[in-house]
């Protein structure tokens, strides 16, 4: 059985992933409508329901955070999965966090100072600041005041297909993947 629905808000746009648990009781609360149901049904002694795939909010609005907290997924997350030094998109896997000014020359690891690299960049920026390895940022690290959504981070696991109409980079890599 799938466990994961995708909830948007009630603009329709990508809010969080939820297990189907909380969005059968969510909509048994009247909180959200399902716009996707899963093939696999859900029994109980007086109903039987299929499992939520989508669901979409019915209140107008969406709790916020106020802080982005520091993480390694934020950060790449903020970088759009993108090496800051080529440029190059890549999984979660073959990444890693970068300290624009080396740890041994007294940086921080903190947002101004860390941004997402590759392995092959990181390498050969090494203990060097990126002028002196010859290396140009794409975009000055900084401290975000939210991030996009990003439902499925490396979790081994693909979009389900139910997903598609809802989530563009789902469709994204369907389009790839059928090409």
């Amino acid at each position: 059985m799938s466990t994961r629905t995708l909830m948007l808000t009630p603009w329709m746009t990508p809010h969080r992933v939820i297990s189907w648990r909380r969005a059968v009781a969510l909509f048994f609360l009247g909180k959200v409508e399902v716009l996707e149901e899963y093939d696999e049904p859900i029994a109980a002694p007086s109903i039987t329901i299929r499992t939520p795939a989508v669901v979409r909010l019915t209140k107008g609005t969406v709790s916020k955070k106020y802080k982005v907290r520091f993480s390694r997924v934020n950060v790449f997350t903020r970088d759009g999965f993108r090496c800051q030094y080529c440029g190059v998109r890549k999984a979660m896997d073959a990444l890693n966090y970068d300290h624009v000014v080396p740890r041994v020359r007294g940086g921080k690891t903190v947002w101004e100072n860390i941004v997402t690299s590759c392995y092959a960049c990181n390498d050969r920026k090494g203990g060097r600041l990126p002028e002196e390895a010859g290396m140009m940022l794409l975009r000055k690290p900084f401290k975000p005041s939210s991030l996009p959504f990003v439902p499925v981070l490396d979790t081994g696991r693909e979009v389900p297909s139910m997903w598609r109409n809802y989530y563009p980079l789902a469709a994204a890599e369907h389009r790839a993947d059928v090409a």
